[in-house]
């Protein structure tokens, strides 16, 4: 899989390579276990693309079982990590230093992706950033393509931390040509704890 050279990186960046010079708590070693569960279930599709994938568990874990995957992080640590894992590991899989909420300039060289894959990046977006990101995932999700997405459950609506499968719904209708096709209340786990969170998986129509 090739890949033009990476755009220009938020400040935030910088606030998560700080956290990836050490271990950061949602860093447990391994995939989420509802996304395991969604490869068992038959839903991912090749080419994969893992936005926000840290330092890449969950994009090795797909290569590993024979998927094309590309995953993406706004940290350069994390990418470093990743890219460490995919080699000592022989596992074929992608990491590039990327912003999410650029990745329309991934369609401009021509990658689109069946299946997109987010462990709680969406969760931690701004209100105009989730809708931005909404707009730039059609530009790489063909139809029939699956976003899935995992994140905290929203616990006060006065915040935009967090999601809800009607947030969700309601973005990704505004959107047009995307429709939920399962959401569901689960865990997100962390290296010391577990939350209550949402799964949701959106397909483009």
């Amino acid at each position: 899989m090739s890949a033009p050279t990476s755009p220009r990186d938020r400040p935030l960046s910088h606030v998560y390579d700080a956290a990836y010079t050490g271990v950061p708590n949602w860093d447990i070693g391994r995939p989420q276990r509802v996304f395991v569960s969604l490869l068992e279930a038959g839903l991912v599709e090749s080419p994969v693309l893992d936005v926000g994938c840290g330092t890449g568990e969950l994009s090795l874990f797909l290569a590993r079982h024979g998927y094309d995957v590309l995953g993406i992080d706004i940290s350069a640590l994390a990418v470093q990590q990743a890219n460490a894992k995919a080699n000592w590991r022989r596992v074929p899989a992608h990491f590039l230093v990327w912003d999410a909420l650029d990745v329309s300039r991934l369609a401009d060289a021509g990658l689109t992706f069946r299946t997109v894959v987010d462990s709680a990046m969406f969760h931690l977006l701004g209100d105009r950033e989730r809708d931005r990101f909404i707009t730039e995932l059609g530009t790489v999700v063909p139809r029939g393509g699956l976003y899935c997405v995992l994140g905290d459950a929203r616990y006060d609506e006065r915040s935009i931390y967090g999601l809800s499968p009607g947030e969700l719904r309601r973005r990704f209708t505004a959107a047009g040509d995307w429709e939920v096709v399962f959401a569901y209340r689960t865990v997100f786990e962390r290296r010391w704890s577990t939350g209550p969170a949402y799964f949701v998986g959106v397909q483009r129509t």
